[in-house]
């Protein structure tokens, strides 16, 4: 590994325009399907002119309708001011279904979505402005668009940017572990359904909610000016917003009231998620019978590896499991890549290391995150010769350092396994356990929580705070180490095998890695969950390069607990990179629900585990320890 100047972006060169212009216009699709497009040009462009494109196609409107004179307050308005102020165009399109388009939306990125990606570029490389070159770039959902776009291996799409997207919606999102993230896809569900009404003043109205239920959750704890401009412009919003914007031809608002009411028959992610729980379960959506894997990038990976198109992929250490995302498609696409994780909320614009205050500014500033990704297109776009975009690395800060740094090769070299017992006196110790018999009993408690502004909660776009979790520990099962006696880096995927029995024959088994500072004050680092009837380890090649037991989350693979019969557990956490200082103490904390965020397993009954610790069942923590100068 290497310390790694992220985001400083020296010498970087000058903006070439001042101002853009914009035209929406319908495209019909193979199918007859209109699209609606947002096409958005520098100003003063020559007629000469040659530039690249980049897409970006949204279920969450293109562009908004903004009440006269403040259509200058768009939120897009600054992205598009800095893309097109270094030459290039912007495409943004409201998919299928959604926004201003017609169609139906039956599910998250349908395959008609995907092909219309491919039908958008061809419109695109006609233009007399084009260069004939095309990338894509996103936040979350857009971000999976974008590195869709490569699917149809047009041979115009030469670079992606998915930012803070998924690589496996089961995993990743919408089941961790085979746990049902019931918070996130609930309220995600009911944002579309507004979206897709064309519904701002509620829309704006539910939004504002989840912020006074963030700020509520953080009362005492000062906020970033980012976060207060962010909740003044929500309850502007509600006066400024008419909804989402019709193209210019559709004057009369005809086209957009017929475009609208087709959405009724769009899908709800909610209702759709109610009939999956194994990976391999399936539904029949659109006349097509869908398991959650049919949604996800990585079950794309012949047709991306076939386009060659370069992907440049973000995520963080606290958004969800966006940061194993990166590592794994890392490990799996032989794409050419470059890849970075950092210490944000989901979409980069708050600082999120738990070790700093919340009002810390976000590191790298976000123009300098957008300059990072313009230095990424200029080299596949317009053939800049910049030899630090071509080579594959991951970029990635250290939580605790709070410093960044690079790699060619996960895990970074040097890295080493350390082990942590748990031990009697819920202690952690170095040593293996001797006696014959040693073990803890914990009654599961309901109201554990890790919090509403949570590595899950930020997918709608709020900051990740984790206050100080002494107080909530004492709801949970922890052991914790002697002080550390010099700093140790961990950097990597910890795992844990436990071996427990239950009264119950089933559970979500919850794991927090956290630091405790000498004055006990307790830090979250990271966590894992496993939903214990998906403890089988399968024996088959997984879908992808992981580094992390392989659980199949199949139905043939469901092992129901027997009670009273010991069951091991062995789930990795998601991947972190921290330093715990000398002196600091290392927890882990067991619990089994996190009542803010899952669903509760089992529905009812209370369950009373019991975690072994003795010579026969040594139930320990696995840490990627990184040897440190």
């Amino acid at each position: 590994m290497e310390k790694e100047e992220f985001g400083k972006n020296e010498g970087f060169r000058q903006p070439q325009y001042k101002g853009f212009t914009t035209q929406s216009l319908y495209l019909t699709m193979r199918d007859g399907v209109k699209i609606a497009l947002e096409v958005v040009l520098p100003k003063n462009l020559p007629p000469t002119a040659k530039i690249p494109a980049l897409l970006m196609q949204t279920r969450y409107w293109r562009f908004r309708d903004m009440r006269f004179p403040f259509r200058r307050f768009e939120p897009n308005v600054e992205f598009l001011r800095v893309f097109t102020s270094y030459g290039y165009s912007l495409v943004l399109v409201d998919v299928r279904g959604t926004g201003a388009s017609f169609g139906v939306w039956p599910y998250p990125w349908s395959r008609d979505e995907i092909m219309d990606g491919g039908e958008v570029v061809d419109w695109t490389v006609a233009q007399p402005w084009s260069n004939g070159k095309v990338g894509a770039i996103g936040i979350s959902y857009l971000g999976a668009t974008a590195e869709f776009l490569s699917v149809p291996n047009h041979p115009a799409v030469k670079a992606v940017i998915p930012r803070f997207s998924q690589f496996d919606v089961y995993a990743d999102i919408a089941f961790p572990s085979g746990i049902f993230n019931e918070w996130f896809v609930k309220r995600w569900a009911n944002i579309d359904h507004l979206l897709d009404e064309n519904n701002a003043k509620e829309l704006l109205t539910e939004t504002n909610r989840l912020i006074d239920e963030v700020k509520a959750s953080l009362s005492g704890v000062r906020l970033p000016k980012t976060f207060s401009i962010q909740a003044r412009a929500v309850k502007l919003g509600r006066y400024l917003v008419k909804g989402v914007k019709p193209v210019d031809s559709d004057k009369d608002r005809r086209q957009l009231r017929e475009a609208v009411k087709g959405h009724v028959a769009n899908g709800s992610v909610y209702e759709l998620a109610q009939g999956y729980n194994y990976r391999d379960d399936k539904r029949k959506i659109a006349a097509k019978d869908l398991t959650i894997d049919n949604l996800s990038v990585f079950s794309f990976e012949k047709d991306i590896e076939r386009s060659s198109v370069a992907i440049y992929a973000w995520g963080s250490w606290l958004d969800a499991g966006i940061a194993d995302a990166v590592i794994r498609r890392f490990l799996t696409f032989n794409n050419p890549q470059r890849a970075v994780i950092g210490p944000w909320n989901h979409g980069g614009l708050y600082h999120a290391s738990p070790y700093l205050p919340a009002e810390t500014p976000t590191d790298p500033s976000l123009l300098s995150q957008w300059q990072e990704c313009i230095r990424f297109c200029d080299h596949y776009l317009k053939e800049s010769d910049d030899s630090a975009m071509r080579q594959k690395v991951l970029i990635y800060y250290t939580l605790g350092e709070e410093k960044w740094k690079s790699t060619n090769v996960w895990p970074p070299l040097g890295t080493t396994t350390q082990r942590w017992y748990l031990a009697a006196n819920n202690s952690l110790s170095q040593h293996r356990p001797q006696t014959d018999s040693g073990a803890d009993t914990y009654t599961v408690d309901f109201e554990a929580t890790t919090g509403k502004t949570n590595r899950w909660h930020t997918q709608l776009g709020f900051i990740v705070v984790y206050q100080n979790r002494a107080q909530e520990d004492r709801r949970l099962l922890t052991y914790t180490s002697p002080p550390l006696e010099k700093d140790t880096e961990i950097t990597g995927h910890p795992i844990v095998t436990l071996y427990v029995t239950s009264t119950a024959n089933d559970g979500a088994f919850f794991v927090y890695l956290e630091d405790v500072d000498e004055t006990g004050r307790v830090t979250y680092i990271t966590e894992g969950q496993l939903r214990a009837i998906h403890r089988k380890i399968s024996k088959d090649p997984p879908p992808y390069n992981q580094l992390v037991p392989y659980h199949s989350f199949k139905k043939k693979d469901s092992m129901p607990l027997i009670p009273s019969e010991l069951a091991e557990l062995t789930f990795g956490l998601l991947p972190t990179s921290v330093l715990i200082r000398k002196g600091h103490c290392i927890r882990i904390a067991i619990a089994g629900h996190d009542k803010d965020t899952f669903t509760r397993i089992p529905a009812e009954e209370t369950p009373v585990i019991t975690v072994a610790r003795d010579k026969a069942h040594a139930s320990f923590i696995a840490l990627p320890v990184v040897q440190t100068d």
